[in-house]
């Protein structure tokens, strides 16, 4: 195979790396502008949302198994590794022609420009960021292009390149990046300044509500090392969703329009659903991805208002049997309207385990009801409740293959011992969770390796909209390789089902079989 002189892959790298500092300038020039603007009129966001929305069911449960609540920075990390190569492809084709690879990057800025218009909250305007990108770019490739020809060897009878042009070239390649990751930083500095958002969210006082939710018995908390807390902080709260930017709402600005197939059509201002009587709730959120034995669920006490209540001031009309519920990002869910509008502790929420709801869990208000995966009923950042029925609408993931309805599947799983973890010989003490939402817990059983199945010790129930955690104390911990398998009982005595599913199409089940060593 013959290879390269080493002169032409000087030459190509030089024009490479051209590629790679203008692109770099685009992107961070954009990124700068994006914050005068709306979120989704960054490039990367802007890419990355319309791919997520292309996304196949079967690659978003891959994201999640692979990354869990990091699948939006690797998302991120994957495009800028495409948008790398790409840029220093489009470099060395300038080294040939700067006309097809200008053409190329007025391709490339009105396909963003496209997925810039194509989320629902951005307009015409929202294309600055962009073209004045694109337009710094191009200046900067035809810039570095040029020093970049000055300091080229072009064969054996050329008169070698100074010295001086190679230092302009590696100088203006530097000032580029350099400039580039200032623009980057400054951008998000400004992004953040002009965050009314997060300056409400901080000034917001949680009215009290009007009725209060009991406090969890003591002994709901297992206390047992390794065993996650009964009521789930905030900051370990999982996060799965569709927005790569989480949503910025001046609670102020916000509004929630209620109309479809109702007698009275309206519109919910915060400050009037502030003035509300709000209740508070303990309740288990799952996401329909979580594995069998995920991490993908989470309790916390929730305050808000009861989306029955809201419902029937809009009255129904027969024949409605759903209500999609919309986000300002796009996102919508299909909830039964029988289950908004039963005697369960739904809620239009604005608090999350006393203070008001986190920016990525939905500030300023969300939705959370009891037995539904999220991706049917727990809408963050919504603005609109259309009242409507299953055969004339079609949620976000309904059209991309699950089920429009999805009922939590009764789960367990082992918190303690960890997959693969060593414990030592003598008296082991296992621990876990279980959860059947509206229905309660009213039993957990564990197999150790091939034995019989033995009663946990379960703790306090603290509602049947919560999870329940267990333990078990097994005298036979001799030496070597073992399993413990669990399978949980709701409260009308039906078991935990063997079958095992995946997350597709409305949530995984079977058994958690964990694998542990003692010593």
């Amino acid at each position: 195979m013959n290879k390269l002189p080493a002169k032409k892959l000087r030459d190509l790298g030089a024009f490479g790396l051209a590629g790679f500092a203008s692109a770099a300038v685009l992107f961070s020039v954009a990124q700068l502008m994006s914050a005068f603007f709306a979120t989704s009129s960054a490039p990367l966001v802007a890419m990355g949302s319309v791919f997520i929305d292309l996304t196949p069911p079967w690659l978003k449960d891959f994201a999640i198994a692979t990354f869990g609540t990091n699948d939006k920075l690797a998302l991120f990390i994957s495009i800028g590794v495409v948008v790398a190569i790409a840029a220093v492809l489009l470099g060395i084709l300038a080294r040939r022609s700067f006309a097809l690879a200008a053409g190329s990057i007025v391709v490339l800025a009105a396909v963003i420009g496209g997925a810039v218009l194509s989320r629902p909250a951005t307009g015409l305007v929202d294309l600055t960021p962009i073209i004045l990108g694109a337009v710094a770019g191009l200046a900067t490739l035809r810039w570095l292009t040029k020093l970049a020809a000055k300091s080229r060897s072009t064969g054996s009878d050329a008169v070698p390149a100074s010295g001086s042009s190679r230092r302009n070239f590696l100088l203006g390649s530097v000032l580029s990046l350099v400039g580039a990751a200032v623009a980057t930083g400054v951008g998000k500095s400004l992004a953040t300044a002009r965050n009314v958002a997060d300056s409400a969210r901080a000034a917001l006082g949680l009215p009290p509500a009007k009725v209060l939710a009991q406090a969890p018995p003591a002994d709901a908390q297992i206390e047992l090392s390794g065993m996650p807390k009964f009521i789930t902080p905030n900051k370990d709260f999982y996060r799965i969703d569709t927005a790569l930017s989480v949503p910025r709402i001046n609670p102020s600005e916000w509004s929630l329009r209620v109309h479809g197939m109702v007698e009275k059509e309206f519109t919910l201002s915060f400050d009037e659903l502030l003035a509300e009587d709000l209740v508070e709730t303990y309740l288990t959120l799952t996401c329909v991805s979580n594995p069998v034995g995920g991490q993908l669920v989470g309790n916390a006490k929730w305050l808000g208002y009861p989306l029955r209540q809201l419902l029937e001031r809009a009255v129904p009309k027969e024949g409605a049997d759903m209500v999609l519920s919309t986000s300002i990002d796009g996102f919508s869910a299909s909830t039964p309207l029988e289950i908004l509008t039963d005697d369960r502790m739904a809620l239009l929420a604005i608090g999350m385990n006393g203070e008001p709801l986190p920016l990525e869990h939905g500030f300023p208000v969300r939705m959370v009801v009891p037995g539904l995966y999220g991706y049917v009923s727990a809408t963050k950042w919504v603005v609109d409740l259309e009242v409507t029925r299953f055969e004339d609408k079609a949620a976000y993931w309904t059209t991309r293959g699950w089920s429009d309805r999805g009922p939590i599947k009764l789960s367990s799983r082992v918190d303690v011992p960890r997959s693969f973890a060593s414990v030592p010989a003598g008296k082991v003490v296992m621990g876990g969770t279980a959860w059947a939402q509206t229905r309660g817990i009213s039993k957990v059983q564990v197999q150790i390796d091939d034995g019989d199945w033995k009663d946990t010790e379960l703790g306090a129930e603290a509602s049947v909209d919560t999870w329940r955690q267990w333990r078990y104390e097994w005298d036979g911990g001799t030496s070597g390789n073992h399993t413990v398998s669990v399978r949980a009982f709701d409260a009308q005595g039906e078991m935990q089902t063997s079958d095992k599913a995946d997350p597709v199409p409305n949530g995984a089940s079977g058994w958690q079989r964990v694998q542990f060593s003692v010593e």
